[in-house]
This record gives C-alpha cells, sequence and structure tokens, in this order.
C-alpha cells in the first residue's frame, strides 16, 4: 500500500492544503493467487473519499483506524482531506470549503491519479461532523457517489437546527482553549436554517421531485452515542422519500474510534458496492 500526503494550492480556499491518499500496491496476496502483473499502463482504482470530524484533519484515519490495510485488501483508493472545522461548507467570508471538497478535490485527484471518475466506483464516507459532509455530498452530488456511509453523524435535523451549537460550547477558565465552529458564519441565523441552502432534508426531497439519481446511503451509530437521534432522524427522512438506505444500530458502543474502526472494516468488506479488484484498461 502506498500512503501518500499530498500538498497542493487549492482555488477554492485559496492557500495550500493537504490531503492524504492510499493506493493500493502489489502485495504477497497477489503474489499467492498468482497475480505477478499488477501494474499495467491505465489502471484505475475504485475510490472512497472520506470525511473526518471536528477537531480531525486528513490523517485522523490513517492514525486511529486500520483504513491503510482494508483500503489495500479491497483494492480500494482512499481519498482524505482536511476540513478544519468548517462543516464542509462555504464560509461567505472566508475559504469555500463546500466547493474544495465537492468540486475541486475529486477533479485534482482524478487528474494527477489512477482515480476512476465513474460514478458506480466513486463513494463518500464520513464520521460525526464528516458524517454531515457524506450526507450532503450524498445529496447534492448524488449523481457523482454510488453510495455513502454516514458513521455516527448526518445533516442537521432542520426542526432541532438551532439547538445545535449548544452542545458545542464548553465553559473553562480560558475561553480561548479549544474553540469550535461558530455555526452562525457558517450557515447564518440558525432560526432561518429550515428550507435554506443548507438543509439537507428539503434538497433530498428535491431530488425525488426532479427525479434526479440517487445513492444508497448507509447509517450508522452505537446506541449509547449522543448523536443518536440525529443519525436515526435522518435514516428514516430519507428512506420516507423512497431512497435505498440501510441502517445499523451497535449497542456497547458511544462516539468512539472503536465504533468508527469497525465499521470502516464491515463497510469496506460487505456493505459498498466495490469490486475488491483493481480496473485494468480491459475491464
Amino acid at each position: 500500500m502506498a500512503v501518500l500526503q499530498m500538498n497542493f494550492m487549492s482555488m477554492y480556499l485559496g492557500m495550500q492544503t493537504n490531503i492524504t491518499v492510499c493506493l493500493p500496491t502489489f502485495s504477497y496476496q497477489d503474489f499467492m493467487n498468482g497475480h505477478t502483473d499488477y501494474y499495467v499502463p491505465g489502471m484505475k482504482f475504485q475510490t472512497l473519499y472520506l470525511l473526518h470530524g471536528g477537531s480531525g484533519d486528513d490523517t485522523d484515519y490513517v492514525k486511529l483506524t486500520n483504513i491503510v490495510r482494508y483500503a489495500d485488501e479491497h483494492k480500494l483508493a482512499v481519498v482524505m482531506p482536511s476540513d478544519y472545522n468548517q462543516f464542509y461548507t462555504d464560509n461567505p467570508h472566508g475559504p469555500r470549503y463546500w466547493k474544495y471538497v465537492a468540486e475541486e478535490l475529486p477533479q485534482v485527484c482524478q487528474t494527477l491519479l489512477p482515480l476512476s471518475p465513474k460514478r458506480e466506483d466513486n463513494f463518500v464516507a464520513g464520521l460525526s461532523m464528516g458524517g454531515f459532509g457524506a450526507m450532503k455530498m450524498g445529496i447534492l452530488q448524488g449523481e457523482q457517489f454510488a453510495a455513502v456511509l454516514c458513521m455516527s453523524g448526518s445533516s442537521l435535523q432542520p426542526d432541532r437546527a438551532k439547538d445545535f451549537g449548544k452542545g458545542m460550547r464548553r465553559s473553562g477558565k480560558d475561553p480561548d482553549i479549544m474553540p469550535m465552529a461558530h455555526l452562525e458564519s457558517l450557515f447564518g441565523d440558525m432560526n432561518q436554517f429550515k428550507g435554506s441552502i443548507h438543509d439537507m432534508y428539503h434538497y433530498a426531497a428535491l431530488n425525488v421531485q426532479q427525479k434526479k439519481q440517487l445513492p444508497k446511503f448507509f447509517f450508522t451509530v452505537g446506541d449509547q452515542d449522543f448523536a443518536r437521534q440525529d443519525v436515526e432522524d435522518a435514516h428514516q427522512h430519507l428512506t420516507s422519500l423512497g431512497y435505498e438506505t440501510f441502517f445499523e444500530l451497535v449497542p456497547g458502543y458511544g462516539h468512539e474510534w472503536d465504533f468508527w474502526d469497525l465499521t470502516l472494516k464491515k463497510a469496506i468488506a460487505d456493505w459498498l458496492p466495490i469490486r475488491h479488484a483493481v480496473i485494468y484498461p480491459e475491464d
């Protein structure tokens, strides 16, 4: 497995940014299977865009899960960008993290790396805040992705959006320690969230009305997770609209890396429509 750390100038962020990429390489298992002609000009990989949670960055999954091994075993490329607590949303007065992740990142990666641009070969996943971003990608860019995995997170339930930020505030002696995202600076007046450009429940319904191509959504959360209600609500809403969905409530887990690692293992091995093989030119 090749683990690449790339740095490039983003047009939509207006600055240099880092991404971490996993690319499967020739393995001992390939040798044991008699597959020694691994590297072929024009070969491509299916790709999982994997979004981190709050206070994280592009290195989280490599440090805290077995994503490198899972990607290598299943011949899946994984692209991990950094969002820096911006909820994968365009800041009206700053970096445009939504346009970066949804438009620029796939274009850059598919141009520079051997990644398939076909819809059936692209997936997006995320945990917590990254689950918010993944659901947003699946709703607004659904014709770009075949499947979406939301782990312990989803788009904000519009009727409760105004209360969401309250749980992110922490008291302490020094107010400058661990600053969290100021949601009003990203989303505007949270009392006006419902029906706005940030309301993915609204756009999910519009997709159905407009008969757009819809990805399959996978939702998973631990039964002790504080995000449980939001994840369950998102799953129920999309299911009621006619989306193809899957939901798993896992007992004994909260908002934790053991759960997310377990989920990634299951999702890559069994849930997502993955070929588990390199895409060669003749395929």
